[in-house]
């Protein structure tokens, strides 16, 4: 459970690097080469061969956009209430906690549907690290951080 936390810090903290990405173009070079070494990283601990590599990571690449886009979405609906100098109605604060509690649910179904794509390009082995490495990436980033 606390890896599934761990992940999802680190998505919401890198969603929120692409999503200041627009205001601070330094930022925007820092992001893809974050990308870039989570990527290089997850293809070396699952050990992808050069065919394999040319189909998975542009997949890969859609889904962390489609994640970051779950992510970005939630995140201005909160900004909306929290940045509101007017009165914020019912509806509004409704509004934006069904979005952030929507986001497991949605982040899920899109991991679950680029998982089953997934499967016919890495092996039953290789889709069971990918998890480990990503975990494996966020730990390690979280830890370097502190």
């Amino acid at each position: 459970m606390k890896r599934y936390y761990k992940i999802a810090l680190f998505l919401l903290l890198l969603a929120t690097c692409v999503g200041n990405v627009q205001a601070q173009g330094n930022k925007r070079q820092w992001t893809r080469e974050m990308l870039d070494y989570k990527h290089e990283f997850i293809v070396k601990e699952i050990a992808l061969t050069q065919a394999q590599r040319t189909k998975f990571m542009p997949l890969y690449e859609a889904m962390e956009k489609e994640i970051f886009s779950v992510y970005r979405n939630a995140r201005e609906q909160a900004k909306k209430v929290d940045a509101s100098n007017k009165k914020v109605g019912d509806d509004d604060y409704f509004t934006a906690a069904k979005a952030m509690a929507e986001v497991k649910y949605k982040v899920g179904e899109i991991e679950t549907r680029y998982f089953n794509q997934f499967s016919k390009i890495l092996s039953k082995k290789q889709l069971f690290l990918l998890k480990k490495a990503e975990a494996k990436f966020t730990n390690d980033m979280v830890g370097k951080k502190k």
